[in-house]
Formats: structure tokens, sequence, C-alpha cells
């Protein structure tokens, strides 16, 4: 969960007013009447000396992992050498349930250095939230029952001991998460089709152990290719996301640091638009998450003196898998070089961490 929680993606910082310069008129005009898409990246630059400012808010509240509901989460407790039987064959079963939610806030910048090259930085303010309520029981496999070899200080159960319990945790950290810097450069302009070729530089500046970001370096190259065909502005991109080592992938108990794991990543979509002042964008977002640390359900057998008991359990692997995604979203120009960005993403499959749908806000303004 931390792996997933600490790398969530962000949106594009890429500017949804960009210009040409027409030497005819000696003025910039909009290249394009969409205002382009939002958790995707089109091929046009911003063009030269413009500026873009915005800030973006996401929220995410998961509910599934695995496609197991997060209030059903199983796990057994056992004794580190419970094959010895007696009461060491006693185990704990518990049922959890897991709230886990990050809110991001996204101030960004960028700015056109020439007509084929934009720079861009986002500043996300994150806050992460998990709590946990576990309800525990003594399954007396080895002991029968016998309440004194094993037992809960539980205050309503007779004689104050009993063979359940419920346990509760939570916590909160708000702060910077980690930064991104961002350059696109145009490859390919013609007036139908755009190529761009840039790289997103993450610099580990949240707080890895409280969930605020990933605690690894990274650098992420893509692809954005675009096309203009009257208000229709289809979109593809590509990118591979390497990331340094973490205390998340390693052991936060010892500060062990490790590889934190890569992903691949490619978004197919289609921005339209409506009217001068309006444009929807609607996408199909992939997300490879290579080598990394899952979750898996598995049954869990405890063998008694007289018989065996079976009962639900987790484990955990290293493994690859792909998450899909799809977006749905609009940008309305209210008032001069000002948008309004209003965005609901949806899970598509449900491997890894997962939340129904994340909603988002946002406000750009260009100059």
């Amino acid at each position: 969960m931390a792996s997933q929680l600490a790398a969530l993606p962000i949106p594009s910082p890429a500017s949804g007013f960009t210009y040409t310069f027409d030497t005819a008129t000696l003025t910039f005009k909009r290249s394009t009447q969409s205002f382009g898409p939002i958790l995707a990246d089109r091929a046009e630059t911003i063009g030269k000396g413009k500026f873009s400012f915005g800030l973006d808010y996401q929220q995410f509240t998961f509910d599934s992992i695995e496609g197991t509901d997060l209030s059903r989460i199983p796990a057994v407790f056992t004794h580190d050498d419970y094959q010895a039987g007696g009461g060491r064959a006693d185990v704990v079963t518990t049922r959890n349930s897991i709230e886990a939610s990050v809110a991001q806030v996204i101030p960004f910048i960028t700015y056109g250095i020439s007509n084929r090259l934009d720079v861009s930085l986002a500043v996300p303010i994150v806050r992460a939230h998990l709590g946990v309520v576990s309800e525990a029981t003594i399954q007396r496999i080895g002991t029968a029952d016998d309440l004194l070899v094993h037992y809960f200080a539980e205050p309503n159960a007779p004689n104050g001991i009993g063979s359940q319990r419920q346990f509760v945790a939570e916590g909160t950290a708000s702060g910077l998460g980690d930064l991104v810097v961002r350059l696109k450069g145009s490859a390919v302009k013609h007036r139908f089709l755009g190529v761009a070729l840039g790289a997103d530089f993450r610099a580990p500046t949240g707080d890895e152990k409280n969930l605020l970001g990933c605690g690894a370096p990274g650098v992420k190259p893509f692809l954005a290719l675009s096309m203009v065909w009257k208000r229709i502005s289809p979109h593809l991109n590509v990118a591979y996301q390497w990331n340094g080592k973490s205390e998340l992938a390693g052991d936060v108990k010892t500060g062990a640091r490790a590889d934190f794991p890569d992903q691949f990543l490619y978004a197919a979509g289609v921005d339209v638009g409506v009217n001068r002042r309006m444009s929807l964008a609607l996408d199909f977002l992939g997300q490879e998450i290579i080598k990394s640390p899952r979750l898996y359900f598995r049954s869990f057998t405890a063998a008694g003196p007289t018989a065996t008991q079976t009962f639900p359990d987790i484990g955990f692997r290293s493994d690859s898998f792909t998450q899909y995604n799809g977006s749905a979203g609009m940008k309305v120009n209210l008032t001069g070089n000002m948008l309004v960005i209003f965005n609901m993403a949806f899970k598509l499959n449900d491997q890894g961490l997962r939340a129904k749908a994340t909603p988002l806000i946002g406000l750009e303004f260009s100059f």
C-alpha cells in the first residue's frame, strides 16, 4: 500500500492555452480551439515568453486492494514456531477494516522558453490519512478452552480476560510532496500533426515515512503525439518512470533502501473543442508497475492435536501488474485567459490499491 500511496500521478502541468506567432499580424494567436487533455499531455507548446499558472486539487479515497474491499482484509498471526504444537498452535485471526486516502493540492507554473520548448514546475501539497480497525480472535487450536494460556485483557469479558478484542489505530500527515520539473520540446510541428519529447524530473522532497512522497529521485522521459482536425484533437502518450532507492521499498525500521518500482505509462484519448469557451477531454490511461511488492490472498491451515482448521489469510510477493483507468472532464474558459477544470477518473480493473473514482478540480491562468 505504501509504495502506491506515495507515488500517485499528478495532472499534466501543460497549459490549456497554446499560441503561435503570426508573422503577418505580428501577434500571437491560439494554435488550437481545444484547451487540451487533463491527465494526459499534447504535443503543442505554450509559445515563447508565455506564462501559465495553475492550481489543481485531487482526492483519492481508496476502497479496494486486489479486488477485495478494504473493509474486509483478513490476516492470521502465529507464534514464531507454531508447528511445535501445544500452546504455540494457537493463532490469532483478524478481520481488518482499512481507511486510506490522499488529497493533493498542486500549484504549477509553465513558461515558454521558445516557440518549441516549455519548462514546468509542479509543487504538490499532500495530505495522507491511514486508519485501521482490527477485530482479533484467538483461535485455540492447541489449548482448547484454557483461557489462561493466551488471552486478551478485555474489561468487559468475565474475569477481565477474553478471546476477542478490537484494536484501532490511525494517523494523518500533511506537507510538501515530491517536486516535479518538466521539460517538453516540440520535435515535429505541422499544421495537423505534432510530436513532442520531454522528461519529468522528480525530487524526493516529500516525507516518505509519512507517505507524502516516495523517497526516491526519478526521471520520466515521455513522448506526446497529437493531431488537430477541426475541433477534434486526438492524442497519444508513452512514458517510462525510472526511480531510485527509497526506504519504502527497503526497510523503514532499519533505514535500508532499495529500488522503488519503475513504471511504464501510456495514455490515449481525445479532446474536443465544443466552442470557443469549452472543451471536453476523454482518456484511457494505463500504468504498469514493475516488480512491486504486492498483496495476495491465501488460506492458512492450523494443525491442532486432534483436528485442523483453515482460515483466510494474506501474503506478499514481488510481481508486476497493470492498472487501467478512464478519465472524463471539461475545461471552461470563464473569462479572459482563465480556465476552470473539472475531471473524474475511474478505475477499469482491480489490480493493486484502487479507488472507484477520483475527482479533480482546478484553475489556470495564462498570459
